[in-house]
């Protein structure tokens, strides 16, 4: 299972990635900001606090994110609500949007997992095309695409409120193929959790790669998986030579 997938742009025409934990370091990314959107959550309970931290999956014991967990995989609505249900005096409406904005303003803090620009080029040189599916906003991902230099590579983008519904849903890969004109078949999906897994499964991908860079691994990830790579800078050597 753990190796390098045999792909070819003859029967894979487009990569769907996932953003978190796939093309940015979810811990140095993310840490800060899950943290700070607990607080917001909590409105200055520190009680409250440590209690969304947990529910929401920061693990009390390594401080990490758990696999799966909302924050690891969730939307900002899912997230509010947990918040909510844990106490929160917030409405959920009210939370969400604020949550919405903290991660959006959190763009510009990403650390990539890979040189992204060379790897996107790579890709597109080869004649693929590239979307971003993740559960952040649209104009996260937008945002945080600008700030890798990979903006220009990327084809298609969908975040949690863009209307394809949420992972793990196949909406945002129908989306994508809608867009450029191809069958799920066509697609590979890849992504470091079981959401993006049970997304590229459930709209029929052709094929779908996860990635041990975030919070899953290979025992969360091996059930659902095609093959399990370590970074998503090994993906050109996948690849066929589109002339070859």
């Amino acid at each position: 299972m753990r190796g390098t997938p045999h792909l070819s742009p003859d029967t894979t025409r487009a990569i769907l990635f996932d953003k978190d934990g796939t093309l940015i370091d979810f811990e140095k990314s993310w840490a800060r900001i899950n943290r700070e959107a607990a607080a917001i959550g909590a409105s200055g309970d520190p009680a409250l606090e440590k209690r969304i931290l947990a529910a929401c999956g920061v693990d009390p014991v390594t401080g990490l994110t758990v696999a799966d967990s909302l924050f690891a995989s969730g939307t900002a609505r899912e997230i509010a609500a947990q918040m909510v249900a844990e106490g929160s005096p917030m409405t959920h409406e009210a939370l969400t949007k604020a949550l919405d904005d903290r991660f959006a303003a959190g763009a510009d803090a990403a650390v990539p997992l890979a040189d992204l620009p060379l790897l996107f080029s790579e890709l597109k040189a080869m004649g693929l095309v590239l979307g971003i599916a993740s559960s952040d906003s649209e104009r996260a991902i937008a945002g945080t695409a600008e700030t890798l230099g990979i903006g220009g590579f990327t084809d298609f983008v969908a975040g949690w409120d863009s209307g394809h519904g949420p992972k793990p849903g196949p909406g945002m890969v129908r989306a994508f193929c809608a867009a450029i004109g191809c069958a799920p078949a066509d697609i590979a999906v890849i992504g470091d959790s079981r959401h993006d897994m049970e997304m590229g499964r459930a709209a029929g991908a052709g094929t779908v790669v996860g990635v041990l860079s975030g919070a899953g691994n290979c025992e969360t990830l091996s059930p659902l998986a095609d093959a399990i790579i370590d970074n998503v800078a090994i993906l050109p050597a996948c690849f066929a030579s589109v002339s070859g």
